[in-house]
């Protein structure tokens, strides 16, 4: 039997029952990616399973690199270029063996699967021929970008867009369209970016010409952002994210924010209270539209990013610098939750963790605000980046289970700017299954309550997502 079979990771009869009969055919709703909108709509055909899997001009795949450069393989294979598509791939296979036990060798494996239907393990001694099947495949129409998402049943994909995007590739994509609904999701961080002034003035001239104003006031901000705000929901979107360090929850009063927008505009680099402050209010402002519009809100709390700073200068951002961070999430994370839920102003919200010391923070919290107002308003997020892995995925699922309905859970997204990540949906799933299967094996559960049991499997797959976001 091949390594990746049907039963892989159901490790009970039970699991096993739950998969193949309530999780696996279920579509996906992707609701937090970072595809490029243009390959999508220009329907990409990879040049090589190096482009696809390992470096695509400025993107690649982070989570490879750092276990490559782990293993010594030097920038020139990554980030450099100066290495051939083959020599890199092999520098992949030559890492593998060195992987067991890390998620990277389940991915991979399960992407030549899925993806390819190759169930060799890949290796040196099978690199090249490995390389060349790939290779020949994506030569071909059914490997484009659009075919890859549909070999998935991917039903909904939601990018990651900036709100002074223009969105044509997501028009582009809305008039041909492949059988995915793609939609925009909106990120506002550069808006609140105050810490570099030469930066931020750049960007707020940028946005201030999509919305078709001149930005000279906080004021200015929020109404070019209101602007972009329903453009975005003239286009499909319907949630909003924010990747943070912590949550901002600061006292200020609007002149301050005033006074701190007009001297960074004006080039002057303000103190750290001053950053806080001007944090704390966009957050709450940006929530409100978010709430008026409608829409869910999404958290990303608890990276820090770009630690290498050689590194960063010479190859940038995103290209696995970036670590878990452990500041404090509790105080400030319940005082922006709570003002926003005394003005009746809390759309839904997931937030999500890095750090797992904030699994039971997180869960707890986003639970102190559920209003009665729709099943699971509040939701603990899928383990991500760094823990989306076996052991973060259990942690995450217990910790949600133990202090929340794990029931009422919008399960997995890819979080990914590969075409190929869909497979991470089959792995969560797997471990769900197995995770719920285990229990009613060992009397945690009741047999006699096994139609539930599966019906929560296919809501947490599916059925809760398109529920929650409107799709």
């Amino acid at each position: 039997m091949p390594f990746i079979n049907p039963d892989f990771m159901l490790t009970n009869d039970t699991a096993r029952e739950l998969y193949h009969g309530s999780a696996e055919n279920m579509p996906i709703i992707d609701y937090h990616c970072h595809l490029v909108p243009q390959q999508i709509a220009e329907n990409i055909q990879f040049r090589d399973i190096t482009q696809l899997w390992l470096v695509d001009g400025h993107y690649g795949d982070h989570y490879k690199w750092r276990q490559m450069r782990g293993n010594g393989v030097s920038e020139d294979y990554l980030t450099g270029g100066g290495r051939s598509s083959w020599e890199t791939f092999e520098k992949w296979a030559e890492t593998m063996p060195y992987l067991m036990r890390n998620p990277l060798y389940h991915w991979t494996q399960l992407e030549l699967a899925r993806v390819f239907g190759i169930y060799k393990i890949l290796k040196p001694e099978t690199a090249r021929e490995i390389y060349e099947e790939c290779n020949a495949k994506l030569a071909t129409p059914e490997f484009r970008g659009q075919a890859l998402i549909r070999r998935f049943n991917v039903e909904t994909v939601c990018t990651t867009d900036d709100p002074a995007d223009d969105l044509r590739w997501h028009r582009q994509i809305a008039a041909n369209p492949f059988g995915t609904k793609v939609i925009p999701a909106w990120r506002p961080d550069k808006a609140m970016a105050i810490e570099d002034p030469e930066a931020y003035k750049a960007y707020i001239a940028r946005l201030g010409e999509a919305a078709g104003m001149e930005i000279r006031s906080y004021r200015d901000l929020m109404e070019a952002l209101a602007k972009r705000h329903d453009f975005f929901a003239s286009m499909g979107c319907k949630l909003s994210d924010h990747g943070l360090e912590t949550f901002y929850a600061a006292d200020y009063t609007q002149s301050e924010i005033d006074t701190i927008f007009k001297q960074v505009l004006s080039g002057v680099f303000v103190g750290e209270e001053d950053i806080d402050k001007f944090r704390s209010a966009f957050l709450h402002d940006a929530a409100v539209m978010d709430a008026e519009a409608g829409w869910a809100q999404q958290f990303h709390i608890g990276a820090i990013r770009n630690n290498n700073s050689k590194m960063f200068l010479n190859v940038g951002p995103d290209t696995g610098y970036d670590a878990i961070h452990d500041l404090p999430t509790a105080a400030a994370g319940h005082r922006f939750l709570d003002r926003l839920a005394s003005e009746d102003k809390l759309a839904k919200t997931i937030l999500y963790c890095l750090n797992p010391k904030d699994n039971e923070v997180f869960s707890t919290m986003a639970y102190t605000f559920n209003d009665g107002t729709f099943p699971g308003k509040m939701q603990f997020g899928a383990a991500w980046w760094f823990l989306d892995q076996e052991d973060g995925m259990r942690k995450q699922l217990n910790s949600l289970s133990a202090l929340g309905l794990l029931s009422r859970f919008v399960g997995m997204l890819t979080d990914s700017r590969s075409f190929i990540s869909y497979p991470r949906h089959e792995y969560f799933r797997r471990i769900l299954c197995d995770v719920l299967g285990k229990d009613v094996e060992d009397g945690k559960l009741p047999v006699s309550e096994m139609d539930t049991i599966k019906r929560m499997v296919s809501d947490i797959c599916y059925n809760n997502a398109k529920l929650y976001f409107g799709f």
